[in-house]
C-alpha cells in the first residue's frame, strides 16, 4: 500500500475526509491537503475522480514515503 498526498485548491471541510476513506484532511494556504495511504491505483483514481466531482482544481499529487515525517 503506498502513500499519497493531494493537493487541491480551496478549503475542503474536515466532514469530506469520511469520503476519502479516512484520509487525513488539513487547510495550508488556501488549499486543501489529504495525506494517507491508497490500496492502488484504481482507488487513487477513484479518490481523485470525486475531487473533479467536487469541481476542485487539482493542484498536484505526490506519492510519499509512510515513514516521512510531517
Amino acid at each position: 500500500m503506498d502513500w499519497y498526498e493531494i493537493r487541491v485548491q480551496g478549503r475542503l471541510d474536515p466532514r469530506w475526509s469520511t469520503w476519502f476513506d479516512g484520509m487525513t484532511l488539513t487547510t495550508v494556504d488556501g488549499s486543501s491537503v489529504l495525506k494517507g495511504p491508497v490500496a492502488d491505483q484504481a482507488a487513487l483514481h477513484g479518490r481523485l475522480a470525486r475531487l473533479r466531482d467536487l469541481g476542485l482544481p487539482l493542484l498536484s499529487v505526490v506519492r510519499i514515503d509512510a515513514e516521512e515525517p510531517a
